[in-house]
């Protein structure tokens, strides 16, 4: 076939062309499993068109030591590791060298895995239809992976598809699919992205929006509802303040937003991290610490005691349980995210309420204003997220966190300024905070750290 009649023009336009050509295995049994980036929007229209449930498959290409563009293998979830003899054997490459990147890949993949699926668990591929789905194949090291670790998973049918693949991918493929399913497969065949007149690179906001909307579609097996929006006004140190409470299905904590200039219900910033926490099971609340006639005036921003109150009165007042009230069950653990002079209002609330905060995240945030007394009362787990261009603010967040005596972090987002507008550095602040919550929040519930069932035995295949 021409590469000329085999162009997309993006993700989403491959998707689509490929999703009309698997019309035949829709049905109930189905299940749609994407390799994250690039296939995720590509798998995101499969699955809308088939009304299937999507979940994704994490693979980690393995780079040759001196040349890590050229794989000389994959590993993936489950322990599959799939080798590339004829690309090791002529690299010469070690048994050390091998396991060092391997290691190396291995904590990426796992830090992927948790991002990605938050604390949903994978869909049960038990005696299911798998269509596993990438936006192309090249050396078909990761699609193999992939097909192995479905198998291993239970899947009762495997069909491997992609837009866009080499004239001799069945004969590479064949054996780890029954069925293999491609929209074209031109020739000369060089690199995926010369097929696409867009192919830039799937960042991870795109993949947790697609995940989350493809989990809230209505359909036969598909996820649960979105999550539940609505205002809230709640008493605070003689006011009452306006906020807006967002609580996913199943929610596993709450986490209240604090920021001192009184924007904090409408914060892009603060909204795009909340958006995340929000992905990953958390309820969150929005709302401003000062009134709209209280805010002009520059000092109420930097009165800690005030805001600090006002926070106090306002975790005290929320639900429980933000889903069904206050009367049912056991609280959900609470957490505290200030930015700017909000952090030092979180901890001025942390000090005071105890064991009744789980955990408190800061961003580019001003912790020194709490004082050392109260971050010396502090016993919530603490992570100050801090800009790496942000040099003064660095500076006191060190200094603030010598007088803290509970577990803290200071962790540096590379060349990110003090309202992290730089591309990608909120996305791993949203990350980073994420992961805070959702660790501490596990153990404050007492449910520990994570076990999930054993897993299958480790596979390791050549092609």
């Amino acid at each position: 076939m021409p590469a000329t009649r085999t162009r997309f023009t993006d993700r989403t336009d491959a998707g689509r062309r490929l999703a009309a050509r698997l019309a035949h295995v829709r049905g109930p049994g189905t299940v749609v499993v994407a390799l994250p980036r690039g296939g995720v929007p590509v798998a995101a229209e499969v699955a809308a068109a088939l009304a299937a449930p999507l979940d994704i498959c994490v693979i980690r290409k393995l780079g040759l030591p001196h040349q890590p563009e050229l794989g000389m293998g994959a590993i993936g979830e489950d322990g599959v590791r799939v080798l590339n003899e004829q690309v090791l054997r002529p690299a010469g490459v070690t048994p050390g060298q091998l396991a060092a990147v391997e290691a190396r890949e291995r904590v990426e993949l796992e830090r992927r895995a948790r991002r990605y699926r938050g604390d949903r668990p994978p869909v049960d591929l038990r005696g299911r239809t798998v269509v596993v789905v990438d936006d192309g194949v090249a050396t078909g090291s990761t699609a193999r992976a992939a097909c192995l670790i479905v198998r291993a998973r239970g899947a009762r049918r495997v069909v491997l598809a992609v837009p866009v693949a080499p004239e001799d991918w069945t004969e590479r493929l064949g054996d780890v699919a029954d069925e293999l399913v491609c929209v074209g497969t031109p020739s000369p065949f060089f690199a995926i992205g010369e097929f696409y007149a867009d192919f830039s690179q799937t960042g991870d906001g795109e993949v947790l929006r697609r995940l989350a909307e493809a989990h809230d579609r209505p359909g036969p097996g598909t996820g649960l509802p979105g999550p539940a929006d609505r205002e809230l006004t709640l008493p605070a140190a003689g006011v009452r303040l306006t906020g807006r409470l967002t609580v996913p299905a199943g929610a596993r904590g709450t986490v209240v937003f604090a920021h001192g200039s009184g924007s904090g219900r409408h914060s892009p910033r603060n909204r795009r991290v909340a958006e995340e926490l929000n992905r990953a099971g958390l309820a969150t609340f929005l709302f401003d610490l000062l009134t709209q006639d209280e805010e002009p005036d520059r000092r109420n921003v930097f009165d800690v005691a005030l805001l600090g109150a006002r926070l106090t009165d306002i975790a005290r007042a929320l639900p429980a349980d933000p889903a069904a009230g206050p009367s049912a069950g056991a609280p959900l653990p609470l957490g505290l995210f200030g930015a700017s002079t909000g952090a030092a209002a979180a901890l001025w609330t942390a000090a005071r309420l105890g064991d009744g905060v789980a955990a408190v995240v800061s961003r580019g945030g001003r912790p020194d204003l709490a004082g050392p007394r109260t971050l010396a009362a502090v016993t919530a787990p603490t992570l100050l997220l801090v800009g790496g261009r942000d040099h003064e603010v660095i500076d006191l967040n060190r200094r603030a966190r010598e007088h803290l005596r509970c577990e803290s972090e200071l962790a540096v987002v590379p060349h990110a300024g003090h309202l992290f507008e730089e591309p990608g550095t909120l996305d791993r602040v949203a990350e980073l905070a994420c992961d805070w919550f959702r660790d501490r929040f596990r153990e404050h519930s007492g449910a520990g750290p994570r076990t999930p069932g054993d897993p299958p035995a480790p596979v390791t295949q050549n092609p």
